[in-house]
């Protein structure tokens, strides 16, 4: 439906002073903090996890040699979606010079929208992460305490009791991250890099990885966390995620969460040659999702 001039009858009339309600401040692009970004030229994207070999045996003199067989694991698919939204105006409302005045703000107000989208989805990994309906190559949640192995084990990167975040828990997630293990069991040596939370936990972080010392004690102890730099690159706020208890920790796992652009965004206008209208339009394609699940430990909270 075009925006007409029984919808903007105001600023036809004279004396008014101003328009407002386009201009609010929005917040950024939060998702880059979660997600490697790179681009795409097909309707889809899969990546394949690969098994490595276990550790060697010894060879008994005059024995022979053990021979190990490499193999995929699993597969992630990303599936592009198109986001699109446009308006149209009028020929009357151009007519009466409400042009000038109402493209610039609705071309703003479309792009705002836009980016909503896209943090929105962005945070619906994470947000969905716990969830068995939203299932990854491997067949169970983002988040889950049994990531199946080739070799037969399981990885988990969620906490082994549910628990919020507090000095323990956070410690106890470092500790975790750094015992996952390859497809055949090997260590990886992962690390964590940055702690990313809602809003509701900004001031409990900064407390955990930014004071010198121990929070919430009188012992005069130094701040582990932040001594050892556990958490190097501190700590992001997302104020897309739902659950006020969730937090997240994102690793240096190679391939873990993806955002591919499959087009970017782009704008376009054009006049209906039937009405008179002119139309605009925003679209873009996109995914996001994960490969390898090592590279996000998630705790949903107690």
């Amino acid at each position: 439906m075009a925006i007409s001039r029984a919808q903007l009858l105001k600023e036809l009339l004279p004396g008014l002073n101003a328009l407002f309600g386009l201009e609010y401040a929005q917040y950024g692009q939060e998702h880059k903090e979660i997600y490697d970004t790179e681009t795409s030229e097909r309707s889809f994207e899969e990546e394949t996890k690969l098994s490595g070999f276990s550790a060697a045996p010894v060879k008994n003199e005059g024995s022979a040699i053990a021979y190990d067989n490499g193999q995929e694991a699993w597969t992630a698919r990303y599936n592009h979606e198109t986001i699109a939204l446009g308006f149209s105006l009028t020929e009357e409302a151009i007519e009466d010079n409400l042009y000038d005045s109402l493209s610039a703000r609705y071309t703003k107000a479309l792009a705002r929208a836009m980016s909503y989208t896209k943090q929105v989805k962005a945070a619906a990994v994470l947000n969905n992460g716990f969830s068995s309906s939203y299932v990854g190559g491997d067949g169970v949640a983002l988040f889950s305490a049994s990531h199946p192995l080739v070799s037969g084990g399981t990885n988990s990167n969620i906490p082994s009791t549910a628990a919020d975040l507090n000095e323990t828990s956070l410690e106890n997630a470092v500790i975790q991250i750094s015992l996952w293990t390859d497809e055949r069991g090997l260590l990886i040596a992962a690390k964590p890099k940055k702690l990313v939370v809602p809003p509701q936990l900004q001031f409990v972080s900064t407390r955990l990885l930014e004071t010198e010392l121990r929070v919430g004690t009188t012992d005069n102890d130094i701040n582990a966390i932040k001594n050892n730099g556990s958490i190097p690159d501190g700590y992001c706020v997302n104020h897309f995620l739902t659950d006020t208890n969730a937090w997240f920790l994102t690793t240096d796992v190679p391939n873990g969460m993806k955002h591919f652009v499959r087009t970017p965004l782009s704008n376009s206008m054009d006049g209906d040659f039937d009405t008179g209208n002119v139309r605009y339009k925003s679209r873009e394609r996109y995914s996001f999702g994960w490969s390898d699940p090592l590279g996000m430990f998630g705790s949903a909270g107690a």
